[in-house]
């Protein structure tokens, strides 16, 4: 399975989370490897490394996206699935050290298969922000 694939399945996993706020993260990182029949060890490592990351850094990567957009915005008003996809991507370059060109073309490929049609744009400033704030 390719990285980018494997990249997709965690996006619709946090997506999944970021909808249901459930506090049992373990059980619902099993049970989404289970339903979904995803065998590969990479897999299966790479998601939960990117869910229990971002759970373990939530705070951080908030506080980049409040400080990064617009003055008359919140987070609240971000839809959920750019939210979901500005944390994966956050947590790929800061905490991952993924290059950052990588994880933002990546994100970007997502916004523009599950995202509205001002997501790409909407999501590429705010990372372009943050990367510039990181210093990468």
């Amino acid at each position: 399975m390719k990285r980018s694939a494997i990249r997709e399945l965690a996006f619709r996993l946090i997506y999944s989370l970021e909808i249901q706020k459930s506090e049992e993260l373990e059980e619902q990182i099993d049970l989404y490897i289970e339903c979904n029949d995803i065998e590969e060890e990479q897999a299966k490592e790479y998601i939960r490394d990117t869910i229990n990351g971002i759970n373990e850094h939530i705070n951080e990567i908030k506080n980049l996206i409040e400080k990064n957009l617009k003055a008359d915005w919140t987070i609240d008003r971000i839809s959920k699935i750019d939210l979901s996809l500005l944390k994966l991507s956050i947590y790929e370059i800061k905490y991952k050290k993924i290059p950052y060109k990588v994880a933002i073309n990546e994100v970007l490929e997502l916004a523009k298969k599950y995202g509205e049609e001002t997501s790409k744009n909407f999501i590429n400033g705010i990372l372009a922000s943050i990367v510039k704030e990181l210093g990468e």
